[in-house]
């Protein structure tokens, strides 16, 4: 294997890990919730806005087929480890190490929360990837920064509707979850700009 092709490899290998790993982080900490600035968050959001940049940085050293795939795994990851917390939250204890009750009742997930977020992350990922590879054959090698920022601008929106609506409508008042909505856009598109410069950090993938 020639040294070019084993640097894309890597590049590709890299970019996928800290893509799932980004998801998985956010899944995790969106158990805690923070006050920031007057707002209530789960902390998840400190993170999971960078997973629509992460997964342009795929796509760009991997292509869309394997971006695809990259998407759905992490999916299932976060599927699996829901379903791995849920498990050991139910299973017997031991008491005579302390906390052991408390732990199990963090770990134990809200399942609505789960789902609106799996398909959130699904949708608005395989959406981000359409937009991106689009801009990619229309614009073609130019303006990098641009196809991130078109694809996110149609992705972020996507997503927090998709997850506010699925998750909190009929539990919260509406115009409630609109400001949770906008609240989501605003970090997340701020989160895009600050983002926009990774995508010069790795190579285009080469035509096969």
């Amino acid at each position: 294997m020639d040294s070019d092709r084993q640097s894309d490899l890597v590049s590709v290998a890299v970019v996928s890990s800290l893509y799932v790993a980004a998801q998985l982080l956010s899944n995790v900490t969106s158990l805690r919730i923070l006050m920031i600035a007057g707002f209530s968050m789960d902390a998840g959001t400190l993170i999971y806005p960078f997973t629509f940049t992460l997964r342009d940085l795929v796509h760009k050293t991997g292509g869309i087929k394997v971006a695809r795939a990259v998407v759905i795994t992490a999916a299932t990851a976060n599927l699996f480890m829901a379903g791995l917390y849920w498990l050991v939250a139910r299973l017997p204890p031991d008491m005579g190490v302390g906390a052991q009750l408390e732990f199990g009742r963090v770990l134990s997930p809200t399942w609505r929360l789960v789902i609106a977020s799996i398909v959130a992350q699904i949708a608005s990922e395989l959406v981000d990837g359409q937009v991106y590879q689009a801009w990619v054959n229309k614009v073609g090698h130019k303006l990098q920064w641009m196809r991130v920022l078109t694809s996110n601008s149609v992705s972020v929106p996507l997503d927090s509707a998709l997850f506010c609506s699925l998750a909190f409508i009929g539990r919260m008042p509406f115009l409630v979850v609109v400001s949770i909505f906008w609240a989501n856009v605003i970090l997340k598109g701020i989160t895009t700009l600050v983002s926009l410069p990774w995508i010069y950090l790795v190579k285009e993938r080469k035509a096969a």
